[in-house]
């Protein structure tokens, strides 16, 4: 086991890893109308808000090709290599955009070129699950694995909006009105610059996963290809895993995710104002994620996500009713709302993450977490392109919103149903572990 001093920076790298990755993601999510009008113009809102999310969706569509590629190198060259090549590969990327020229300066070339950067950078996001996803839980002693998922999955995730919320605030008050439209946009995307330096500066430090050490050091590791995911009965495991997945990450897109939309764009809030209850909701993130990686410690992991997943079969859609049809002007309401909404929505998912590391062994564990991850989360990132596509106009899209959600929350039940408890399931080594076939009880 690695020592305290390992342990504790292994989970901050991971975490500030994940964050850092997944604040230049809600960079978009944050200036997705202004985007729609510069780069997707179209003739109806919702249209523009479409082609923006869709661009979104074909960079989550290309993730799983990263997982699988950065996951062979996480799981045969080490996670640590793997985080610091994919975290500087996210943000160089993300800066990209903002030198992307608008389509009335370039024409169609300007959408393309934007989707185009869009793809890269979900390759090295894909492969960023490879890294942080594994070294932190695989760093920590058993006792923690289910806080540090928490941390990870959604702590991570709250940070990055938190830090895309506080940007935000920062480059509207500099940059108001149309002067936001102008520079304010380019801001945005190029502080992926800065977040690429200060994930080197973190990531540099950390030791490798000792797990992953004491799998190489006890010799050579079994040859393992990306089709041992499917094979030796994990095939089935391999199909359940990706939709328990769908169901998570859906509530996520679905809500932190269509959040700065549903209040911009659907209820008319401010946008400073704006800013600030997507800060708060995004601390609801943090706190909801921990207490229920937490809880997965004490309950286990299918109970936990069993338990938030029925209270969000009628809370998610309850609260983005309440938040749509808020008058603008009651922030305090909206706020509230908003808060409560990212803390269920994620602390539903909060287990997932070591769920899946407990559901492979450690030879093919980063390749095995990032592929279900970013397959399930794929799914979950097209849902907002499905909402928008769904509703002729803006007041059609909450309506739209509280089926979707519905309808995912109630496919994460069934796949946490059938699904086996696997807490402290990450202890086997890895040599035995990728020979036997999964038994019935691990298979359902």
């Amino acid at each position: 086991m690695a020592s305290r001093r390992a342990t504790l920076y292994a989970a901050v790298s991971s975490v500030a890893g994940w964050a850092f990755d997944l604040f230049d993601l809600f960079i978009l999510l944050y200036i997705a109308g202004t985007v729609g009008k510069l780069i997707f113009p179209a003739h109806s809102p919702t249209l523009s808000l479409a082609a923006v999310y869709a661009s979104f969706a074909v960079s989550v569509l290309l993730r799983p090709a990263g997982a699988a590629i950065f996951g062979v190198v996480a799981d045969r060259s080490g996670r640590k290599k793997t985080m610091v090549v994919v975290l500087a590969g996210v943000g160089l990327s993300t800066a990209a955009m903002g030198l992307v020229p608008t389509y009335a300066a370039a024409g169609i070339t300007a959408p393309l070129l934007f989707l185009a950067l869009r793809l890269v950078q979900g390759i090295f996001v894909g492969g960023v699950v490879a890294a942080t996803h594994t070294l932190g839980t695989e760093s920590v002693p058993p006792r923690w694995r289910g806080l540090m998922s928490g941390l990870i999955g959604g702590g991570g995730a709250g940070v990055g909006a938190a830090l895309a919320s506080g940007l935000y605030i920062g480059v509207s008050q500099l940059f108001p009105g149309e002067q936001f439209t102008v520079w304010g946009w380019r801001v945005m995307f190029l502080s992926g610059l800065v977040a690429a330096l200060l994930s080197y500066l973190v990531v540099r430090g950390v030791e490798e996963s000792p797990l992953w050490k004491a799998a190489h050091q006890a010799g050579p590791p079994p040859r393992t290809r990306l089709a041992d995911l499917v094979r030796g009965g994990r095939g089935k495991v391999f199909a359940l895993n990706i939709v328990l997945v769908a169901g998570a990450g859906s509530q996520y897109y679905l809500t932190s995710g269509y959040l700065p939309t549903l209040l911009g764009d659907v209820t008319g809030v401010r946008g400073g104002t704006q800013g600030v209850i997507l800060l708060v909701s995004s601390l609801g993130v943090v706190l909801g994620t921990i207490v229920a990686g937490e809880l997965s410690e004490h309950l286990g992991r299918r109970r936990t996500m069993l338990a938030f997943g029925a209270v969000n079969l009628v809370a998610l859609p309850l609260l983005v009713w309440l938040i749509s049809s808020s008058d603008p002007g009651a922030t305090t309401a909206i706020l509230w709302y908003s808060t409560a909404l990212g803390f269920l929505a994620n602390a539903a998912y909060a287990p997932v993450l070591v769920f899946l590391n407990e559901r492979y062994p450690t030879a093919l564990r980063s390749r095995g977490t990032a592929v279900c991850w970013n397959l399930g989360f794929m799914i979950g990132g097209l849902m907002p392109t499905f909402v928008n596509l769904a509703s002729p106009g803006l007041a059609d899209v909450p309506s739209r919103l509280v089926v979707f959600l519905g309808v995912m929350v109630a496919v994460f039940l069934v796949a946490n149903a059938i699904s086996p408890e696997t807490r402290g399931g990450m202890d086997e080594p890895a040599s035995r572990a990728v020979a036997r076939t999964p038994n019935k009880e691990e298979i359902l």
